[in-house]
């Protein structure tokens, strides 16, 4: 892709989304959703192959659906109350498309289905911007929404993404389309909380994009498409072989590492609610998305491929890492320790 073209790609991203997460009013916001599903649109589409195709249809599709139900909502509200601001969503009909339009946006349980698909059509660094940058405006929206919306629904969406997302990643063999059912996942624990303590949902999907970047990242600088090519990984990079197990452990919400803070508080405020069956419910499900983590990890690091011939060994690469790595997966193993000062910070 031309260097200028992707360049205006990427800013038109940006400024979508700065557009959407600092407006007060429902059709301003409403334009930077738009600006960054066409912006991303390209980029999806940029490999000319028909999965690519085929997957940038989809996203516009399903975007341009969930747009046009935003569009809706907020009109509804606008209509009963007389109110454009985001806070004052106050008709319950409203909230209720408002909630489904949102779920579609971010690819939550029951409109989930197109996320896989998309990312399994897309590059590694596409899906890193679809699973991170492109869920932010969204999110923001639900936390400027979420005293108005109802949280049985929300709740049922949260346990049922979680289930979904770990249950469906089990028997895959693409890298991607582990990482789409394990954002669903993750998705369920950002939903559950929004209600009762959204300032946590923030911090759960800050720490979430610092993980899946580092994944994707040194998933990237591997070629690793399928888990056939990262079991031959090994050999030719060690040390980040063995850092990406440590991350996907983090990202699985194993304690000591990073990946077990936003569970921990989530479970905690849960319990203060007086839903400690709800928050046992998700516990147990996302041990179904610490099975396929220790997949990748057991993959990655502790499989070595059946040598039937005798051939050169590769070696290690010359490629030099992108330096980014190395600042995301420290960041995604060592933060439990400054919990405190996140903590403060929120």
């Amino acid at each position: 892709m031309n260097p200028q073209a992707k360049l205006v790609f990427v800013s038109s991203l940006l400024l979508g989304t700065t557009i959407t997460i600092s407006s007060n009013h429902w059709v301003l916001a409403w334009t930077g959703l738009e600006i960054n599903t066409l912006a991303i649109l390209p980029l999806i589409s940029k490999s000319h192959h028909p999965r690519a195709i085929e997957a940038a249809t989809k996203y516009f599709l399903v975007q341009a659906a969930a747009s046009a139900l935003v569009l809706f909502s907020s009109m509804t509200n606008a209509w009963h109350t007389g109110q454009w601001d985001i806070t004052q969503l106050t008709n319950p009909t409203s909230c209720l498309i408002l909630t489904a339009a949102l779920a579609m946006k971010l690819g939550l349980v029951p409109f989930h289905f197109w996320f896989p698909e998309v990312l399994q059509g897309s590059s590694l660094l596409t899906g890193l911007l679809l699973s991170t940058v492109m869920k932010f405006p969204p999110i923001t929206l639900l936390f400027m929404t979420s005293p108005s919306l109802n949280p049985t629904l929300l709740t049922t969406m949260a346990l049922l993404s979680t289930a979904l997302g770990g249950w469906m990643g089990l028997n895959q063999t693409q890298t991607r389309k582990i990482l789409a059912f394990s954002s669903i996942s993750h998705l369920g624990w950002m939903a559950i909380i929004i209600s009762y303590n959204p300032k946590l949902t923030l911090l759960n999907f800050y720490l979430y994009a610092l993980m899946t970047a580092a994944v994707f990242l040194s998933l990237n600088s591997m070629k690793a498409l399928k888990l056939s090519t990262l079991m031959t990984s090994w050999t030719k990079t060690p040390t980040l072989n063995a850092m990406l197990m440590l991350t996907l452990l983090s990202l699985a919400g194993l304690p000591p590492l990073t990946g077990f803070l936003p569970k921990w508080l989530i479970i905690q405020e849960l319990t203060k609610q007086e839903m400690a069956p709800t928050a046992t419910i998700i516990s147990l499900l996302s041990l179904l998305g610490l099975f396929f983590y220790l997949r990748l990890a057991y993959c990655s690091t502790i499989t070595l491929p059946p040598h039937t011939t005798n051939h050169a060994k590769q070696w290690h690469t010359n490629k030099p890492t992108n330096p980014m790595v190395a600042v995301l997966t420290i960041m995604s193993l060592t933060l439990l320790p400054a919990s405190p000062l996140i903590l403060s910070a929120i």
